[in-house]
């Protein structure tokens, strides 16, 4: 039996070394922030104290991970119904299209958080948006604010993900083998039906990735329920910057992120679980 060179092993040092400073560590920290003890003299001490996580599994902080999940999932539902439909147009259009459309959304990927929520604060205003306009119209009596609101903050973080999904499904659309579509046509089977008996069946793994990744992405969103919603529509990383910064509770903060994290994790083990018994 061959063994492999150490320069092969040599290799993953770097990546390894990168994963060991940006996330092992900072996540033990995090960890053992979560567990620590308040103190008189200090704002705590490293210890093995539940209290933080004991706090969190009262109706409040569950119904706020609960609306987290379910905020975020939805995101995922209606980026995926809009980033599908488009990528797959795209991909029947020339190579110099697809550039400038692609080119387009990259510039989109460049908007911070921050940016976008402060723009649709401002479309969604009573003065200078949309509310505005339906007034001019005539369609009201008069101009109205839609923010805050569930609905700005399902708007904006919709926004904000739709680039992200259709540059996760361009690649597989794109390479989505036409004589598939061509035999789907001879059979007798209409583009409606050959989009969604054989476009979407065989691109389903970029779309599983494609929406957990706006899960997670999602999940992290802490600008736009902030700036957009009320406090009813905060999640629970809006939660945790407040902890953290506001209360300067960080141990607490610490357990609210480790419930993130567990949250995150749970999703993507159950999504590919369940995409891998139905891909068997």
């Amino acid at each position: 039996m061959q063994t492999a060179p150490l320069s092969r092993y040599l290799s993953l040092v770097p990546s390894s070394v990168m994963v060991g400073v940006f996330f092992a560590i900072p996540f033990v920290m995090i960890l053992l922030t979560s567990v620590s003890t308040p103190a008189e003299d200090v704002d705590y001490r490293y210890a093995f104290d539940l209290q933080h996580f004991e706090r969190f599994l009262t109706w409040f902080y569950i119904e706020r991970a609960l609306f987290s999940a379910g905020l975020c999932a939805l995101i995922a539902l209606i980026s995926l119904l809009i980033a599908f439909p488009f990528t797959y147009l795209l991909t029947t259009f020339g190579p110099r299209t697809q550039t400038s459309w692609l080119i387009y959304i990259l510039a989109q990927l460049s908007l911070s958080e921050v940016l976008i929520a402060f723009s649709w604060q401002i479309l969604l205003s009573r003065t200078s948006g949309i509310g505005n306009i339906i007034a001019w119209i005539g369609i009201t009596e008069k101009s109205f604010s839609m923010s805050p609101s569930a609905g700005a903050v399902v708007a904006a973080l919709v926004y904000l993900a739709v680039p992200f999904s259709v540059l996760l499904l361009f690649p597989a659309l794109s390479r989505l083998d036409k004589s598939l579509l061509e035999a789907s046509r001879t059979l007798g089977a209409s583009p409606l039906r050959t989009f969604f008996t054989v476009v979407i069946p065989v691109t389903r793994p970029a779309i599983i990735s494609s929406g957990v990744t706006v899960f997670v992405l999602t999940l992290g969103a802490i600008i736009v329920p902030q700036v957009l919603g009320r406090p009813e529509h905060w999640t629970l990383s809006v939660l945790i910057t407040d902890q953290a910064i506001f209360n300067f509770n960080m141990p607490f903060a610490s357990a609210l992120a480790v419930v993130l994290l567990v949250l995150s994790a749970s999703v993507i083990v159950l999504v590919t679980r369940y995409a891998g018994g139905a891909k068997s």
